[in-house]
């Protein structure tokens, strides 16, 4: 989502003008006014004219943004974030071959009923990849199948052994390119690769 604005916002007595920035799960508001406030808890949303009110927990908010933004900021508050199921691009009946177990619940609640055995009927590919054998094993399976999206998922930060940057270098070397990522877990991150089109 990643909307931000510096605008006036009350909170309850006090003002200021602050940036205030609007994630998928959280209404941020910087210095002076520092808040963070979780979307799922914010009640009584109103769009005013010009400003956007809204309660916080216990406290009153108001953004004043502009009609038109507080419009779109409304909205998006009040539409949930999508699942991890509809970044991986499952949600419309495609199915899966997976390359690797998963024990992270959030990647195996993402595939349940997605998920093949017979290679020819996946979508795509998703590839839980700890080290070089297992994007090979990964690479094998996109070989033995026609050229479908393959989803590498893999752990998070520089503690990785093995993250990013390998795998990328590798999956470019052949013909793949890198065309979406998002979070898996707090553990894990995805990238999906297309084959290229010549």
């Amino acid at each position: 989502m990643g909307r931000e604005a510096l605008i006036r916002v009350e909170v309850d007595d006090s003002f200021a003008e602050v940036k205030a920035v609007l994630e998928s799960t959280e209404l941020i508001l910087r210095a002076p006014l520092r808040r963070r406030f979780k979307t799922a808890e914010i009640s009584e949303l109103a769009v005013d004219g010009e400003v956007l009110r809204m309660r916080c927990g216990a406290e009153t908010v108001v953004l004043h943004l502009g009609e038109r933004a507080a419009a779109s900021w409304a909205k998006a508050i009040t539409t949930p974030p999508p699942t991890l199921r509809d970044k991986l691009g499952l949600s419309g009946g495609a199915r899966v071959f997976l390359v690797g177990g998963t024990d992270d619940a959030a990647l195996a609640g993402a595939i349940e009923g997605a998920t093949t055995i017979d290679r020819t009927e996946a979508d795509m590919i998703i590839a839980v990849v700890h080290s070089p054998e297992d994007l090979r094993e990964a690479l094998a399976a996109l070989d033995e199948h026609a050229r479908v999206p393959i989803w590498a998922v893999y752990p998070k930060g520089r503690d990785a052994s093995f993250g990013d940057g390998p795998i990328r270098d590798v999956l470019r070397r052949e013909g793949l390119a890198d065309t979406k990522a998002c979070a898996v877990s707090e553990r894990l991150t995805a990238t999906r690769y297309n084959p290229v089109t010549r």
